[in-house]
């Protein structure tokens, strides 16, 4: 079992806690570099959406997991990346200017979003988030001169700096570098007064204000950050497709993010992670034993829903921390073997008694 012993404040916010965590993220780093070439071509894209759905987990869990505010929209803020991209190359933009300005019109959109919803909170803020997914879906389509409206909008190969990224290896390093920039971001944002307000807020919003804490201020920033993020997912969704249309962004589609989001672990940059890489993989598993199910059941339509919804169930009822609480405390059993209890990762009631105040 480690124990770290920290003497100043630069211990306690710099990225890696100790020499153990840097080799482990080294050879994981070295592992996912080596991956295009053992594995095929298939795999391999699966390993795409996986980092553009985490890009997407980033910026939702840093507004739903960190800072408390429920979004039921965030399908909206990834058509408009992704539209964003696919216009600006139709102008001859460079890939990292459209990236750049992708996100920029994402997070502008996050502000106007944020800014009606200050006044609400808990389900009317879901429902307020869930109207405007409804309106960018509606005005997508019918903007036909700029998204090619119901017929769709095809993209052209992308290059960078010249470089023609027309293989699936070459786009997974391009996702994997840009997921790897959003994470240190994210991480290093956390660790900033900014971050810590964002988990104030999360904790209580009556405390965070007598602190001093300006709610409407960070709650903000936190949608402008969370749909940037999701414009950034977006350019790289729509590369990746290379075409888009107005039912690729529905409804459905906030809800799988956000169940995503659940199911990897609430409040946590790895649930990010794990959550779009449950996702897709298990949608993999479920294609793959449909033929060796009996057929009343390999042929219902509603197979993958159903599945899925019951992994939420369970996740809520028996792992509220998703499965990164779940890989928390296999590694903490390890660790603190033979001395792990139970009631190391009881909840608690978080609230405090100002919350309850009307």
């Amino acid at each position: 079992m480690r124990f770290l012993f920290k003497t100043s404040y630069q211990e306690d916010i710099r990225l890696f806690s100790h020499g153990g965590q840097k080799f482990w993220y080294a050879m994981l780093g070295v592992v996912l570099l080596l991956t295009p070439w053992i594995f095929s071509d298939y795999f391999v894209s699966q390993l795409v959406f996986i980092w553009i759905y985490s890009i997407v987990g980033l910026g939702l869990m840093l507004l739903v997991g960190y800072t408390g505010q429920v979004s039921m929209g965030h399908a909206a803020f990834l058509a408009m990346g992704a539209y964003t991209e696919a216009y600006l190359q139709q102008h001859g933009w460079p890939f990292m200017l459209s990236l750049g300005s992708a996100a920029i019109v994402a997070g502008l959109t996050g502000v106007v979003v944020g800014l009606p919803a200050l006044r609400v909170k808990g389900m009317y803020l879901a429902i307020s988030t869930l109207a405007f997914g409804f309106i960018v879906e509606e005005g997508v389509t019918r903007a036909d001169s700029i998204t090619g409206g119901s017929s769709g909008l095809t993209l052209e190969s992308l290059e960078i700096f010249g470089i023609p990224i027309d293989s699936e290896q070459r786009f997974y390093y391009v996702t994997l570098a840009i997921l790897v920039v959003c994470v240190i971001a994210v991480l290093n944002l956390l660790r900033s007064p900014t971050g810590r307000a964002f988990v104030a807020i999360r904790d209580s919003e009556i405390s965070a204000q007598s602190m001093g804490i300006h709610l409407a201020r960070y709650k903000t920033i936190a949608f402008a950050i969370s749909a940037a993020l999701a414009g950034i997912a977006g350019a790289l969704y729509a590369h990746k497709l290379r075409f888009l249309s107005p039912d690729q962004f529905t409804f459905l589609q906030s809800i799988e993010l956000l169940i995503m989001i659940v199911i990897g672990g609430l409040g946590s940059v790895y649930g990010a992670i794990f959550g779009p890489a449950f996702w897709i993989l298990a949608q993999q598993f479920i294609v793959n034993v449909k033929d060796w199910l009996p057929p009343e059941i390999g042929r219902q339509t509603g197979l993958q829903p159903t599945i899925f919804g019951l992994c939420l169930v369970a996740v809520v009822l028996f792992e509220p921390l998703g499965l990164y609480g779940r890989w928390l405390k296999i590694r903490t059993f390890f660790a603190t073997f033979p001395f792990y209890r139970k009631g190391m990762f009881k909840r608690q009631k978080s609230y405090m008694k100002s919350e309850r105040l009307k």
